[in-house]
């Protein structure tokens, strides 16, 4: 076995103490997350914030509060779509709405919403299938960014081909176009599709249970935390959800190894839809 390098060895060290340090002084806390792809991250961030080592970008960030939003762009990742994997969503409109149906009111959590496209597809989804009126959406995310771009609802021009195609492949029941308009390169989501949307600074690593769930979508995003934070994850998961209600997670992630995988059932076992177990 290769023994590692004496100077990546020093660069592990540096970057578990600027991790630790991000924690301590803005409670942000990414010490458990998959440390490859961390490290691939923060390497980006140092080269092209123009720091020579990750001491010196730990000594600005303490210095610096300006400095985490921007740190933050780099380990958070923003990259999503409409109704991506259509057949996810083509699997909670045919399985999951007729159970919901038969609440009186729902709450749905989309957890690390990123830019907002997960968001709006369940909120295009349940409009067309008549939902909408009687359901709050909880959008959520650690980076303050992220969440402005959730609200704001506004997407480059050339991404909406994709997305069109992506609705049409999930059962939509009406033309994408019906919820945007078009203009200076940009297409901008109605208002109206936010009306029953809270947006809300959240962390799976360190925050608690906020409501009772009917549905909770979180896609995509526990690939980058370790077994510890994904055992977290999920067990915020199961005490947030409503009796017989459902999650939906990333086709790469898995119940499979967890300590909660006993509170789940598969419910649509191919696009990853479990449902909560009562006691």
């Amino acid at each position: 076995m290769t023994e590692m390098p004496a100077s990546e060895k020093v660069e592990d060290i540096e970057i578990r103490l600027l991790l630790e340090a991000m924690f301590l002084k803005y409670h942000y806390d990414f010490r458990n997350y998959a440390m490859a792809s961390i490290k691939r991250r923060l390497r980006q961030a140092r080269e092209q914030m123009g720091f020579a080592t990750f001491s010196a970008l730990q000594e600005s960030l303490l210095r610096e509060p300006s400095m985490l939003p921007r740190l933050l762009r780099y380990l958070t990742v923003q990259v999503s779509e409409m109704f991506r994997d259509p057949s996810y969503f083509k699997a909670v409109r045919e399985k999951v709405v007729p159970h919901l149906r038969t609440y009186p009111s729902l709450k749905v959590w989309v957890a690390g919403c990123s830019g907002g496209e997960e968001l709006y597809s369940l909120v295009i989804l349940f409009r067309e299938e008549g939902l909408e009126d009687r359901t709050i959406f909880y959008a959520t995310d650690i980076n303050q960014e992220a969440l402005q771009s959730a609200e704001a609802g506004v997407y480059p021009l050339e991404r909406i081909q994709l997305f069109t195609e992506n609705h049409r492949k999930a059962g939509g029941k009406s033309s994408l176009s019906d919820y945007y308009q078009a203009a200076y390169g940009r297409a901008s989501f109605d208002k109206s599709l936010r009306r029953n949307v809270v947006f809300s600074d959240h962390s799976l690593v360190t925050d608690a249970v906020f409501g009772e769930m009917h549905l909770i979508s979180c896609r995509n995003v526990m690939i980058y935390f370790d077994r510890d934070l994904q055992d977290r994850a999920l067990g915020l998961f199961k005490a947030s959800l409503a009796r017989k209600g459902f999650l939906g997670i990333g086709a790469k992630e898995s119940l499979r190894f967890s300590r909660h995988a006993g509170a789940f059932s598969d419910f649509v076992r191919e696009e990853k839809i479990y449902q909560r177990q009562g006691e």
